[in-house]
């Protein structure tokens, strides 16, 4: 079978335009995060001074005290603190960058469907975030810093690193922001057939062991921060449930009426 050169020319247009426009957004997508980034790291300080908030108030009143044991540390911790708050400022900008490219190729229908979805994965993020930062983290550094005294005539002193402290800080930012996106995998797995309300009520029990180690590896090796994510998490799992309960039986109501509009006779 011939191949005509317009035939060819015309399958690599849709796919070139695809690819142009992709280009853009992107490039629109990582101008916003540079942005971001600069602006972000001229306010360095002041952002750290909220991330180090649940540490100087875990301390007694003018103890507290954060070092540094590398020159070049400081720097690159203002680094590190520019691109992770440049990352969530820019974040909803470049999700609308995405759901643009995405959006045309859609149906209605899936645009709606899918619409509650992105809306929920950052709300459900900010909460997630929310709770390691005013609960989590204030509990947890009160009770490491409880460990201080004496031990065999020696003093016991906590002094942690700037470049540590700011690592914990993320791990628990990001373990518990991630973790609260679970209903949103549970319910787009659900949507997508994959799985059912039955099948994930019958997998609880091997969830809830899925549960306590993901929560044992994402948080720092102590139980109250394992226990404070791992309980979250369950009753989102359950809510989950729940929810795919009530959106079952909305289908099959929306079924009922729709065959019960198809077999009514016409007048």
């Amino acid at each position: 079978m011939a191949f005509k050169i317009s035939d060819i020319d015309d399958t690599q247009a849709p796919l070139l335009e695809h690819l142009v426009e992709l280009r853009a957004r992107l490039v629109k997508a990582f101008l916003a995060f540079g942005v971001a980034f600069a602006i972000c790291f001229y306010f360095a300080n002041d952002i750290f001074a909220i991330l180090v908030r649940p540490l100087t108030e875990a301390f007694p009143p003018g103890e507290g005290k954060l070092i540094y044991t590398k020159l070049y540390e400081a720097f690159f911790v203002e680094v590190k603190i520019a691109v992770f708050a440049a990352f969530f400022i820019s974040f909803p900008f470049i999700a609308n960058q995405i759901w643009a490219f995405i959006a045309p190729g859609l149906y209605a229908k899936e645009k709606k469907a899918f619409l509650p979805f992105l809306v929920a994965t950052p709300i459900l993020f900010t909460m997630g975030a929310a709770l390691a930062y005013f609960v989590v983290m204030p509990t947890a550094f009160h009770f490491f810093l409880g460990f201080q005294g004496n031990a065999g005539g020696l003093k016991l002193e906590a002094l942690p690193g700037t470049g540590d402290y700011l690592s914990l800080v993320m791990q628990f930012i990001l373990a518990f922001g991630i973790s609260f996106e679970l209903p949103v995998l549970l319910m787009l797995l659900n949507r997508a057939g994959i799985i059912t309300r039955q099948q994930a009520v019958g997998a609880r029990r091997y969830v809830i062991v899925g549960i306590f180690i993901v929560a044992a590896i994402a948080t720092p090796p102590d139980v109250i921060s394992q226990v404070l994510l791992a309980v979250p998490l369950l009753l989102l799992y359950e809510g989950t449930l729940l929810l795919m309960w009530f959106t079952e039986r909305r289908e099959a109501k929306a079924a009922t009426i729709d065959g019960a509009a198809v077999e009514a006779p016409a007048e």
